[in-house]
């Protein structure tokens, strides 16, 4: 079928094109959520706004990110594409030198200080949405992850836990609409909990301001922050779901529970069976570790009890419930011993029932999925300056990328007849995949026509994610209008 035999190529006189065409729209969506305002008038890191402001900074490596690049060198296509640059109105745009001494720039406060107006600029994309539904309960999740780096000479990595080199950057999310509510980067030594609580405090202050009606709190068991329940118990709008650690007292309590206080455990549905249930296809794996004899632990049953349970930190009592997983340990077809394993969830949910308790603390685990796709889809853990308070500046300013995505699906216009279906599509945007959305909506491409006071964009290709992209564009257009035409 690959027949192309006289192929010639040749450079356009006149004609300029970008294949980022979808940049446009998330201009506009700066623009229009006031973003660009915000991180002018709060971060002042620059004497002379020449040629330069802040923003321009901040959004520079944002936008190279939603074009397709995934680190600082990729800049230098960007500032080289004269359809890229006539797309965004710029003369001329940083270089990656010039944007990592930007980073370099930045104090702790000064990181506060963006990550305050993001969140700022987040409250009134928020605030657009349903308050029938959006704004019934907000879920906030916590957790830390790895980043390690082959640098030598990078100030603040250190050793981790898992032998390797880097750092240890905190995440504080919404899992309602995924997005990065709070980063912070510290040494690769650090304990996950470290400094949570803080974060958490200010996220809780975020949500509240928005507008949500009760607030909860997700975590593993790094952090239970039991020194911080009975302050966070005393909010009649806020409860936290975290996972305790199965130490002796708790097994020993969990072990003298009698035979009725455990009950089969009932997971939720992962998803509805619209049509028929397909057959589940020969586990080959199970197969080929039998036929091998090697060690298989196979779960056999779960069960669920709870009971009251007072941490030493605490002066209040809590809701603990306890999974009970029975493990088979085989080898071979060989059955070598049963083995009894205890989960821990302390909660000051009294009401809910301990089968939703446990569905919901599974549900955490979704911010998994977030963190690597900041990791390796946004690449925002990259760590490429040369200090920690850079490397964190630079993740804050990357991860406005998966941000600004974020905005894109919850500022699509649910309305009239075609409601449903574009609901669908708000959905679908919001919990797309970063390099899905950046080839669906971003890597469009356009010729760029300047003239007349407007900038269009005349898009050259079809593609299922275009009409989704032409609505956004109405519903984020300005008075300073970008004009995109097929």
């Amino acid at each position: 079928m690959l027949r192309a035999r006289n192929i010639v190529y040749d450079v356009a006189d006149r004609t300029r094109a970008t294949a980022a065409g979808g940049i446009g729209a998330m201009h506009l969506l700066a623009r229009q959520t006031g973003l660009i305002e915000r991180i002018d008038q709060r971060l002042h890191l620059l004497k002379i706004h020449l040629p330069y402001f802040e923003s321009d900074h901040v959004l520079n490596i944002a936008y190279n990110i939603l074009s397709g690049g995934d680190c600082l060198e990729d800049l230098e296509l960007r500032r080289n594409d004269e359809a890229y640059l006539d797309s965004l109105g710029a003369q001329r745009i940083p270089d990656p030198t010039t944007a990592g001494d930007f980073c370099r720039r930045f104090t702790e406060a000064d990181i506060q200080t963006l990550q305050a107006a993001i969140n700022d600029t987040r409250v009134k994309v928020w605030q657009q949405q349903d308050r029938g539904t959006f704004f019934q309960e907000a879920v906030i999740d916590v957790d830390g992850t790895l980043a390690p780096t082959t640098g030598e000479c990078k100030q603040g990595m250190e050793y981790s836990y898992k032998g390797t080199w880097g750092y240890h950057p905190l995440l504080v999310s919404l899992a309602n609409t995924r997005e990065p509510l709070f980063l912070s980067n510290r040494p690769g030594n650090r304990p996950s909990h470290e400094g949570a609580a803080d974060y958490i405090d200010q996220a809780i202050a975020l949500c509240r301001r928005a507008g949500f009606e009760s607030v909860l709190l997700r975590g593993d068991t790094d952090f239970t922050q039991t020194g911080h329940l009975d302050r966070w118990a005393q909010e009649d709008d806020l409860w936290f779901i975290f996972g305790i650690d199965a130490h002796q007292k708790l097994v020993g309590i969990a072990e003298t529970l009698g035979k009725t206080a455990w009950q089969a455990l009932t997971h939720r549905p992962k998803r509805e069976v619209k049509t028929q249930p397909r057959a589940r296809p020969q586990n080959v794996k199970e197969r080929l570790v039998i036929e091998h004899a090697f060690k298989n632990i196979r779960p056999v049953s779960e069960h669920v009890a709870e009971f009251a349970y007072s941490p030493a930190k605490c002066k209040k009592t809590y809701r603990v419930v306890v999974v009970r997983k029975n493990l088979s340990v085989e080898k071979g077809e060989q059955v070598l011993f049963d083995d009894l394993r205890y989960h821990f969830y302390i909660t000051n949910d009294w009401t809910t029932s301990a089968d939703q308790i446990v569905d919901q603390a599974h549900e955490r685990c979704e911010q998994e999925n977030l963190i690597d796709q900041l990791k390796y889809g946004v690449q925002a853990l990259r760590m490429p300056v040369d200090n920690l308070v850079s490397n964190w500046a630079y993740m804050v300013m990357a991860s406005l990328a998966w941000t600004l995505k974020a905005w894109f699906g919850l500022l699509l216009p649910v309305a009239g007849r075609w409601r449903e279906k574009h609901g669908q599509q708000k959905r679908q945007v919001i919990a797309m995949e970063f390099k899905r959305f950046v080839n669906g909506l971003m890597r469009v491409p356009a010729q760029i026509v300047r003239g007349g006071g407007r900038i269009l964009y005349r898009l050259l290709s079809w593609n299922p994610w275009q009409e989704v992209l032409l609505r956004a564009v109405d519903t984020f257009r300005g008075p300073r209008r970008l004009v995109m035409r097929c």
